[in-house]
């Protein structure tokens, strides 16, 4: 096993609003995925799904409730989280952690947000 994760998908209660906050924070567009059903709507994070690459997606509908609790999802931030984690606020989210070193840094930093729906989410980068 190459990855003990292959794909997350983190629950949004307003679509479009939730695209724009991890569009807006990532630097990066989503790309809308139709899934067949009329009630869901799915967006995905860039990957390199061909790859092998692991990958996620929001998605809104019947099922899918924001939280603060449950599983914690660490978005890959880029060589340093510190430019995406300056625009959590501005785009609707809440700093709960800021950057912070992982064991001294040798296994590279985190921070802790709540994104514009009220999930709990964190970034990861290597600096």
């Amino acid at each position: 096993m190459k990855n003990a994760i292959s794909w997350f998908e983190i629950p949004v209660a307003d679509f479009e609003r939730g695209k724009k906050f991890y569009e807006t924070v990532l630097d990066a567009k989503m790309q809308d995925f139709d899934i067949g059903s009329p009630e869901h709507k799915m967006a995905f994070f860039p990957s390199e799904i061909e790859a092998d690459a692991v990958g996620g997606a929001i998605m809104s509908g019947p099922g899918y409730e924001p939280s603060e609790k449950g599983a914690l999802v660490y978005l890959n931030a880029g060589e340093d989280l510190t430019d995406a984690l300056s625009r959590v606020e501005k785009a609707g989210g809440k700093i709960y952690m800021p950057k912070t070193a992982i064991g001294e840094g040798e296994h590279g930093y985190m921070a802790l947000f709540q994104d514009s729906e009220g999930n709990r989410v964190a970034f990861h980068s290597n600096k």
